[in-house]
């Protein structure tokens, strides 16, 4: 097999926060595809249990907790019951977030600490949590979904932006602290993704024509499209295998070539 072997990840266990759908899900099922044993959370039994019965039709048997990434006692709590129940964690996607799309001047001071707590506060929580079993294997994986907002602003995104360009830095940090510990920390930074979510800014209006945000995406990516939860799996898998071993303290922009263009010039 030869180079394809640092692709694997056979035995290691990965926790993927926040991945009963969406992009969490895409993540961790390439996961299993690639041999690891997935353990998610989410913040309510009842999308824990629609987690675990996506994965079961995906033929996945994950582990699913119930756990607030943003109480770090009860992240603690849950860490210790993975490492027993399950195993020591080799790989943590932190992908639990939100986004609050209201204009600056009319959003409230708790609502951007809310989305600051969920897109940073909490990855800094979960990592903590995490690295001092990476520490004693001797090896670990930390993954932080960031965002073109890592690098762009964008009006109604000024608590999302000021998150992710948190998590950037301390992805970098995690990096820099940890790495002698053959601890690698690293970002992806989605681009548009066509999710559930999104589906109402690709629909067809009345007329045949695209929904005016879709024009605006497809005009601004290189790709001319919008990309697919599955765009983002070879990239994940890379970077929680051997293959990224000497790769530490970057972010992997998986964007279709929006942050390299300027776009086109007005006809």
């Amino acid at each position: 097999m030869g180079i394809l072997n640092d692709f694997s990840l056979e035995g290691k266990v990965a926790l993927v926060t926040g991945a009963s759908y969406g992009i969490g899900f895409a993540i961790a099922t390439a996961y299993a595809q690639a041999g690891a044993t997935i353990v998610f959370n989410d913040i309510k039994q009842e999308l824990v249990d629609k987690g675990l019965a996506a994965y079961k039709e995906e033929g996945i048997e994950a582990h699913g907790y119930v756990c607030d990434v943003t109480n770090e006692e009860a992240v603690t709590e849950m860490v210790k019951k993975i490492e027993e129940e399950v195993g020591v964690i080799d790989i943590l996607v932190n992908n639990a977030g939100i986004i609050k799309r209201i204009p600056m001047l009319e959003m409230s001071a708790d609502q951007f600490r809310q989305v600051i707590d969920v897109d940073l506060n909490a990855p800094f929580i979960v990592s903590k949590a995490v690295i001092p079993g990476m520490i004693k294997k001797g090896h670990g994986k930390i993954i932080n979904i960031c965002s073109m907002m890592s690098e762009l602003g964008r009006e109604t995104v000024s608590a999302y932006a000021a998150a992710k360009g948190g998590l950037k830095m301390l992805t970098r940090n995690i990096a820099s602290e940890y790495g002698e510990y053959n601890i690698q920390c690293n970002g992806i930074g989605p681009g548009y993704i066509a999710t559930p979510q999104t589906a109402p800014l690709r629909e067809i209006q009345p007329d045949g024509s695209r929904h005016p945000f879709d024009q605006f995406i497809i005009a601004k990516t290189p790709a001319a499209r919008w990309g697919d939860t599955a765009d983002l799996q070879g990239p994940a898998v890379f970077l929680a295998s051997d293959a990224s071993n000497f790769v530490n303290g970057h972010v992997l922009y998986v964007d279709g070539g929006i942050l390299a263009y300027i776009g086109k010039q007005p006809q």
